[in-house]
């Protein structure tokens, strides 16, 4: 994977995370409905970023992103939600990186 494509994954998968937590806070977290507001730019600006992937289909771009987002998603986890991944959460997350990596580095 080269760091572009790595880069733009990572910061998809942190505009991902925030803009759904926004929608976790309101609906699960009583939360005031104005962080409605960033999370839906902060989807918006996923969305984008998925886009600037030099995959050469938008199936593949999301299929590979998937990995990254699974890592993300445990970190913020642990770092935001200070809940630990388990050595099972860790076992997932490198299966599915690795099916990135396949993903990205596959021959066509």
């Amino acid at each position: 994977m080269n760091p572009a494509t790595l880069a733009i994954y990572a910061g998809a998968a942190l505009a991902e995370i925030v803009g759904c937590f926004a929608f976790w806070a309101v609906l699960r977290l009583d939360k005031s409905a104005w962080w409605l507001i960033p999370g839906g730019i902060s989807l918006a600006l996923f969305a984008w970023l998925l886009t600037l992937s030099s995959a050469d289909a938008a199936g593949r771009a999301y299929a590979a992103y998937g990995g990254i987002y699974i890592l993300a998603s445990l970190g913020w986890m642990a770092l935001v939600e200070r809940v630990m991944p388990t050595r099972w959460d860790m076992a997932g997350a490198a299966l599915a990186v690795a099916g990135c990596l396949v993903i990205l580095w596959g021959r066509r």
